[in-house]
């Protein structure tokens, strides 16, 4: 299914919007995190059993890692989400904006 994403994927803009929500996979829960830029093209996404810093991320890392990297980042209310992209602007020279 990635292989299929990547081959379709468009050019991503520089702000983005942040969210994670959860879905039932054979009976379990899992989270699923998704990112979007201003247009709407979906710039990644990744399936996570839980919902912490850590699934965060790896998340915000393997976005911007296969991205080029944001100007601005919208998250929701999620503590775990700012976390994350705070430890991943500590390794950073240009922090991305959080909002």
């Amino acid at each position: 299914m990635k292989r299929r994403f990547r081959k379709y994927k468009r050019p991503v803009g520089k702000s983005w919007r942040v969210g994670d929500t959860y879905i039932r996979v054979k009976g379990s829960r899992k989270y699923l995190y998704r990112a979007v830029d201003k247009a709407g093209n979906t710039i990644d996404f990744l399936f996570r059993a839980r919902r912490d810093k850590a699934a965060a991320r790896r998340f915000f890392e393997k976005a911007i890692g296969q991205n080029s990297s944001p100007e601005t980042v919208t998250i929701d209310k999620n503590g775990s989400n700012l976390a994350a992209l705070n430890a991943v602007n500590a390794e950073r020279n240009m922090p991305v904006k959080v909002r």
